[in-house]
């Protein structure tokens, strides 16, 4: 094979190929004479053959056992086009599943049609659902710039809200729309979501590729499920497939700020009821557009810019919403919730009119619910707390329809003679602020909160100031790397998990990776059970092996996977005490010793870090007081945010007058 005929890949991919990090690979570059040579690329960023590196691996025995997918990606990537790579993998599930079908797909090249028979022989032999949803999940990375997804916890999110609003029973089952579906995020929480028979999905995307993708992935969802799919391409505005068709349940996440929607041909379409949307205000097209699919009393639930709850051009159509019940409530994100990541975006929960003559009549008020408070803090990417924002969300839809029950604090019914003034502005924030003061008793609560941090801290520094010190000869230590092959424990790397993408419910486990120790500590994602490469059980010692991120403790709770640069010490209760291990370890100290000091990414090597040498006796000792210690730590942490917490609170109280010495 010519090196134009040649598969190319990066160091990254043969990494990730061969599971280990890039810095492994340019090692191996380094010393061996025999691993294949460049073929394109720049010396930054050098491309070498895939069937010459494939080979290398293997014959070096440097391949993990990793079956086809990791070898399948990059020659799918190296079709080219976007739509032809997505199409292939698309036709790939279709082979996957019935590998006699004719090929729906008759464009794709011949090339294209070898690679789809190679995936599907892989999928039919390590698993056509967990093949298929690997494969999209590297398309969905590569074409991260050009696609526009919503994340697996958002989509469960707008999924519950719009189970929950919608009114009495489906008759004969449910119908779910989403008018762009991309490639089916929203569908397939839905799926999940919705446990009862007698499901119908009716989904449309413009993109040919994500159409298909979405379809191959509804296959696999609605296995050995009454479930029926009709997935269409076409531009939903102009041309309608579902034009006679009415839903139960409506998800949308529309394209933003798309001024050519159609306005000049579609001027007197039937559905503008509340007004024809402006030039500017493409995402009022797709909020009249869901309500006209709507049956009486269906739900639906639709991602917006933030600016759509204000922009001067679309109040007339904001007006009418409200007016006439149809938008009931507006929740604004976190920032991260969604692509683009550093907008606070909306979802705004619309609803049909019943038909049932006992039914009460029209809210007078909008529930405005402002959840950007679940951002997590210290991210340098947004990353939302999705348990507490999805419940904190929940929980304030249920009061959508109770007359005098309080939403949670954060969230508010607004009278709609309060909305409809000169702006009719529906932004959560310009009217949560307004009932953000503290009550007495909150701020007592809090200063009692307060006073019990600073005692139990002044007990642990008392203790831990009154610790002595023996001078003399330092105590004789040993390494990590010494006790593993001494059998006192045994040291397993965190890896990337395969399939990235989120598993169905009770199949799964939390994720932990370096950049959620970087935020705020809690896994950020889950992954599917069977395929965490390391999962740390309780009394387990983990460690984080980045400079920037260094530190260890014993894991407390259920089990959770670890990603790259994170390590499970499992140690031999006869010879180690696990709090003990991880107090040594975690020493400052310790980590700069067996840092490399390139940066403060740099790599801490674990088999290098000292522990005391010590009986086990004494092991105990020493490990209380390690517990002592990092209990102190972290009441100093809580004492810190409850202090600023109190200063917030009562400069807003102090603001809003009342003072009364």
């Amino acid at each position: 094979m010519s090196a134009h005929d040649a598969v190319p890949v990066s160091l990254a991919e043969i990494a990730r190929i061969a599971g280990v990090g890039r810095a492994a690979v340019s090692n191996w570059r380094r010393r061996h004479d025999s691993f294949p040579t460049r073929i394109g690329g720049t010396d930054v960023s050098p491309q070498f053959s895939l069937a010459e590196v494939e080979q290398w691996l293997r014959d070096n025995g440097k391949l993990r056992d990793i079956g086809g997918r990791e070898l399948l990606w990059p020659r799918f990537e190296a079709l080219g086009s976007r739509n032809e790579s997505g199409l292939a993998i698309a036709e790939a599930a279709r082979r996957m599943r019935s590998p006699r079908a004719r090929i729906a797909h008759p464009e794709l090249s011949a090339q294209a049609r070898d690679l789809v028979a190679q995936a599907a022989k892989a999928g039919r032999e390590e698993g056509p659902r967990e093949t298929f949803e690997f494969l999209l999940q590297r398309w969905l990375e590569t074409h991260v710039r050009q696609l526009s997804t919503t994340p697996p916890q958002l989509a469960a999110l707008m999924a519950r809200i719009a189970l929950a609003v919608r009114l009495g029973p489906a008759q004969g089952g449910l119908t779910l729309l989403d008018p762009a579906c991309g490639t089916g995020h929203l569908v397939a929480a839905a799926v999940q979501e919705y446990d009862s028979p007698g499901l119908e999905i009716l989904a449309c995307e413009r993109d040919p590729a994500q159409a298909a993708l979405t379809a191959g992935r509804l296959e696999f969802l609605t296995e050995d499920r009454d479930i029926r799919t009709r997935i269409a391409t076409a531009d939903t505005l102009r041309d309608d497939p579902f034009a006679e068709a009415k839903a139960d349940v409506a998800l949308c996440n529309p394209p933003f700020n798309e001024r050519d929607w159609g306005y000049e041909e579609l001027a007197t379409d039937q559905r503008w009821t509340h007004g024809l949307p402006p030039r500017t205000e493409p995402e009022l097209a797709w909020v009249q557009h869901l309500l006209s699919h709507l049956k009486p009393g269906g739900a639906a639930v639709v991602v917006l810019p933030p600016a759509v709850a204000s922009r001067k051009a679309g109040r007339r159509i904001r007006g009418s919403l409200l007016r006439t019940g149809a938008l009931r409530a507006v929740v604004s994100l976190p920032p991260g919730s969604a692509q683009p990541h550093s907008v606070s975006l909306q979802l705004w929960i619309l609803r049909a009119a019943s038909d049932d003559p006992a039914a009460a009549p029209p809210s007078q008020d909008a529930l405005l619910v402002d959840a950007t408070r679940f951002a997590r803090s210290g991210t340098r990417e947004p990353s939302p707390d999705w348990d507490s924002l999805g419940s904190f969300v929940l929980t304030s839809m249920a009061t959508l329809d109770q007359a005098g029950q309080e939403p949670p604090q954060g969230a508010v019914h607004v009278p709609l003679l309060d909305l409809l003034d000169d702006e009719v502005d529906v932004t959560p924030g310009r009217y949560t602020a307004a009932t953000a003061e503290p009550s007495r008793k909150e701020l007592a609560d809090k200063w009692d909160e307060f006073g019990s941090l600073l005692t139990d801290l002044a007990d642990h520094a008392r203790h831990l100031s009154a610790l002595g010190f023996e001078a003399g000869t330092p105590q004789t230590t040993t390494t990590v790397g010494d006790l593993a092959k001494a059998g006192a424990l045994t040291l397993r790397a965190g890896q990337q998990p395969p399939d990235s993408v989120a598993p169905a419910r009770g199949a799964c486990v939390p994720l932990l990776t370096i950049a959620d120790l970087l935020h705020d500590g809690s896994p950020s994602g889950v992954v599917p059970t069977g395929s965490a490469p390391a999962i740390a059980e309780e009394g387990d010692v983990v460690i984080a092996g980045v400079a920037r991120a260094f530190k260890a403790w014993v894991h407390e709770g259920s089990p959770m996977a670890l990603g790259p640069q994170l390590y499970i010490l499992r140690v031999d209760a006869e010879k180690l005490e696990a709090h003990f291990l991880a107090g040594c370890l975690r020493a400052p100290a310790n980590g700069r010793q067996a840092g490399t000091h390139a940066s403060s990414s740099s790599r801490v090597d674990i088999r290098r870090l000292q522990v005391l040498q010590l009986p086990l006796e004494q092991q105990m000792a020493y490990a209380e007081t390690f517990r002592r210690l990092r209990a102190f730590e972290e009441l100093l942490t809580a004492t810190d945010s409850s202090s600023k917490g109190l200063v917030s609170d009562m400069s807003d109280r102090l603001a809003a007058g009342g003072l009364t010495a």
